[in-house]
């Protein structure tokens, strides 16, 4: 299959890597110097590459914040039986869009970044398929996901965002808060070493990405929750309460079985 990716981003590229060697892919954009280290594939960085090219699959990796900007500027060199998709960790605005462009379409989400992933193994690592897209196009991402060893589980659009909302913002932003209060220790402990590391891999990741996550429609909802946590946990500590802490802790503890 001739397969186009737009973005030499972290995912564009790693995407690349893996489809290439059963494949013909392209790997467009607009920074010639994202592409250098690109190998076994099509560079392009002209939309005129693209019509020559005739891809039969598009898969758009750049962040979400130009996911449909990107959609935009190359549909137009796109053949009308080309399969457009994402890979967005947000799908707001994109049901819409793709109602009215008029193409087939297929929209997923690999539940992984190429930072903290082990990319050598990603059977414990999950990826989510929308169910109202194409259905060669899902048998090829079920295919795609299903050779990385990934668990896929399908979803609608709004499932996926509430399930992010939960899945991602809950954690991210309780690793923001940490950092935010956090003081450096010369004599750290093991589990603020293990929160330092989270705190640092996700700080090392591209400000738009956590924006995507962030800014997803169901995580104040969630950061609400964060809030009246804390409330509760707060009072359990200004009153020194045994009982209420004890009865708090078999709580927590049940709820991570």
């Amino acid at each position: 299959m001739k397969i186009l990716i737009l973005g030499a981003g972290k995912m564009g590229t790693f995407l690349t890597d893996v489809l290439c060697v059963q494949h013909e892919v392209a790997l467009f954009d607009l920074n010639p110097k994202n592409l250098r280290f690109v190998f076994n594939t099509y560079r392009m960085t002209k939309y005129e590459e693209i019509k020559e090219f005739e891809p039969e699959l598009m898969i758009n990796c750049v962040t979400l914040k130009y996911t449909i900007d990107a959609f935009n500027a190359v549909i137009q060199y796109l053949p009308k039986t080309c399969i457009i998709s994402d890979i967005a960790s947000v799908k707001t605005g994109l049901p819409e869009y793709y109602k009215q462009c008029g193409m087939r379409y297929v929209s997923t989400h690999p539940m992984f970044g190429p930072t903290f992933a082990n990319l050598e193994d990603l059977s414990n690592q999950s990826a989510i398929i929308i169910s109202e897209s194409d259905h060669m196009g899902k048998a090829f991402f079920k295919d795609l996901y299903g050779s990385l060893k990934l668990k896929i589980f399908e979803y609608t659009f709004l499932e996926h965002d509430e399930t992010i909302a939960y899945s991602l913002s809950i954690p991210f932003a309780s690793t923001m808060v940490f950092a935010a209060v956090m003081k450096h220790q010369e004599a750290p402990g093991t589990t603020f070493k293990k929160h330092m590391n989270i705190a640092r891999g996700l700080f090392s990741e591209d400000d738009y990405l956590i924006s995507e996550i962030m800014f997803n429609p169901f995580t104040s909802g969630q950061l609400t929750k964060i809030r009246e946590e804390l409330k509760h946990l707060l009072e359990i500590v200004d009153a020194k309460d045994t009982d209420k802490l004890h009865t708090y802790l078999k709580k927590l503890r049940k709820n991570i079985e």
